[in-house]
């Protein structure tokens, strides 16, 4: 059996952040050899992360990135709040931000495939996973490449629990420039975290959105009683007054409320001599994707405790 030293074991904490006696027991095994005690840890943790898949995620942060004409946003989950701090999970969720830049395919599989200074992405998450004994996970990313002249915006608010990526577009490349542009990028930004809003215009409202409003107001009890046309009248107004709410052109602008969205960026756009608009955005709140998995885990507790009091 080679001898393990304690400056062996000290590199190859320094190198993965295991603890000390996973750390020794690998040396051990791998006979001293570190790069066969490294890959033996890695073998662990992956082990550790498929034992804990099956919690949910419902904390992390969410993170964004920027290199000249492209831009991320990237939600990476954990278990809770404490781990969401931790020096090795914001290492993972910066590693992912990175990846996101360089990642053209939509789907999270190929970020996790794609290559980090570190290895692959997947690789970085299960390390971290075994180090921080959490599951963790990759939740979503977008990434935005400028179309045409504009400016790309990220805005990350209340330490990654909200995150918004716009494009805010011109025709001519001065006005992309001008100072009065940038700020009102910061502005909107601000405003869809604030506001939430779901599209940019009503042209954006797919058809079995529309339906299902129109539907729900049908149903109303104080609309029983009307004529068939003016209840069909009645809904259509209501339920072009609760879609506006969910329309970021139609909203009241979070720095002057008098104002609508649409108006604001009119203004700008005479001002600059130009045609301001807001090509597209994205809004990730912290958790969205992890409630539905959170409810069914707490409801297979609740069926596990119930089955052992009643001794199945």
């Amino acid at each position: 059996m080679a001898t393990v030293t304690t400056e062996q074991i000290k590199q190859l904490r320094d190198k993965t952040g295991a603890g000390m006696m996973e750390v020794k027991n690998a040396l051990v095994e791998a006979e001293g050899d570190m790069a066969k005690a490294m890959e033996l840890l890695r073998q662990k943790g992956a082990a550790t992360a498929e034992k804990k898949a099956s919690r949910a995620t419902a904390e992390g942060k969410i993170a964004a990135q920027a290199a000249g004409n492209v831009a991320a946003l990237v939600e990476v989950n954990c278990e809770t709040d404490f781990s969401a701090n931790n020096e090795r999970f914001l290492a993972l969720v910066a590693a992912a931000a990175e990846a996101a830049l360089t990642t053209e395919s939509p789907s999270v599989e190929a970020l996790l495939n794609s290559t980090t200074a570190q290895g692959t992405l997947k690789n970085t998450l299960t390390e971290t996973i075994g180090v921080v004994k959490e599951n963790m996970a990759v939740a979503r990313f977008v990434r935005y490449q400028l179309q045409g002249e504009g400016q790309l915006f990220s805005y990350i608010h209340g330490g990654g629990k909200i995150g918004v990526l716009l494009e805010l577009g011109a025709d001519k490349a001065a006005s992309a420039q001008a100072p009065a542009f940038g700020q009102l990028a910061k502005d909107l930004a601000m405003h869809i975290a604030a506001f939430a809003p779901e599209f940019v215009s009503k042209t954006e409202i797919p058809a079995e959105v529309l339906a299902e409003e129109t539907r729900i107001e049908m149903g109303k009890e104080d609309l029983a009683s009307k004529p068939e046309a003016m209840r069909e009248k009645i809904v259509a107004g209501r339920v072009e007054k609760n879609l506006a709410t969910r329309v970021l052109l139609s909203q009241d602008f979070v720095k002057d409320p008098s104002k609508k969205v649409e108006a604001v960026l009119a203004s700008l756009g005479q001002e600059l001599g130009d045609t301001v608009v807001l090509r597209r955005f994205v809004r990730y709140a912290l958790g969205e994707l992890s409630q539905e998995a959170l409810a069914a885990q707490k409801a297979a507790e609740a069926a596990e405790a119930s089955a052992m009091v009643c001794g199945i």
